[in-house]
């Protein structure tokens, strides 16, 4: 490992993080990935970030440099788990916390677990409202080379329409970008990896946890996002009791990718200001007063 790359053992998982120490700042922001993606897709934002604050980008197992040990649990709950036990490893107390897609999900559930950790929320594209695994596939994942199934599953479209589908304008797509994305899955263990995650994901935070969390979050969404569309982030603004909306125009599901300065500048200002905080049921379900469209 370099000076800024680090694997250590967490929760009994190798866990692959990038840590950008700041030489005076005391805010640290800890950004954690989507659905088969890793640390490269915050290779825009990261750089940006650091310039003002500490960063750690975190490779979430099975994903990324990560393990992808066949007797890990890769449900959501365990994975921040993982995170929290890997701040305190590292001694840090306190954190503004962002997500993208799975990511975002994530990010729910460390605050709903450890709500003294995070300070701010910032979620990109959140996955939410999923429902847990269907019970015939569950009991498909326990075939014998049924990881083989989910290999060819995820060839079978290609990392370039996959990309395709991530963003909005597809001329952006390039070769390196497309390395990046194709690379860790060029080791088979993942595969076997994905099937255990497929078993163990249970379904999303419900809308009774959600109002739950007090944690003041930012939802950033792209007005053109087919994977996670902006009716979820909608959904989420209204669940969570202290949050606001900013939507992205020509900006697709990768907002890291697509808008990297952009997203900067609007984390920047939500980190800065006092938030004021909303109490459970003030916001109204037939109008989302703090939606602010951005171009």
């Amino acid at each position: 490992m370099n000076e800024i790359t680090y694997k250590a053992v967490i929760n009994g998982a190798e866990i692959f993080y990038e840590y950008h120490r700041h030489p005076s700042s005391k805010e640290t922001f800890v950004l954690l990935h989507g659905f088969l993606s890793s640390t490269f897709s915050f290779r825009h934002l990261t750089p940006l970030l650091k310039e003002q604050y500490n960063v750690i980008s975190v490779d979430l197992p099975p994903f990324g440099q990560s393990g992808k040990k066949t007797d890990f649990i890769y449900s959501y709950q365990n994975l921040a788990r993982t995170v929290i036990l890997l701040m305190e490893k590292l001694e840090i107390e306190n954190i503004h916390l962002i997500g993208h897609s799975m990511g975002g999900q994530i990010a729910l559930n460390i605050m709903k677990q450890k709500p003294e950790l995070v300070e701010k929320g910032i979620l990109l594209c959140s996955s939410g409202y999923l429902k847990k695994m269907n019970w015939p596939v569950m009991m498909l994942s326990y075939i014998p080379f049924f990881h083989l199934y989910v290999k060819m599953h995820l060839a079978k479209s290609g990392i370039r329409q996959n990309l395709e589908n991530v963003v909005h304008d597809s001329k952006m797509i390039n070769d390196e970008m497309m390395f990046g994305y194709l690379q860790p899955f060029l080791d088979d263990d993942i595969f076997r990896a994905l099937t255990r995650m497929i078993r163990h994901r249970e379904g999303d935070l419900s809308q009774q946890d959600l109002k739950k969390i007090q944690t003041p979050c930012l939802l950033i969404w792209g007005k053109h996002d087919r994977v996670v569309p902006l009716s979820i982030g909608k959904r989420l603004d209204k669940d969570l009791p202290n949050s606001k909306l900013l939507v992205l125009e020509n900006t697709g599901h990768l907002v890291p990718e697509e808008r990297p300065e952009d997203v900067t500048r609007h984390i920047r200002s939500f980190i800065s200001q006092e938030f004021e905080e909303q109490k459970v049921g003030t916001k109204s379900k037939s109008q989302i007063s703090n939606t602010l469209p951005v171009t």
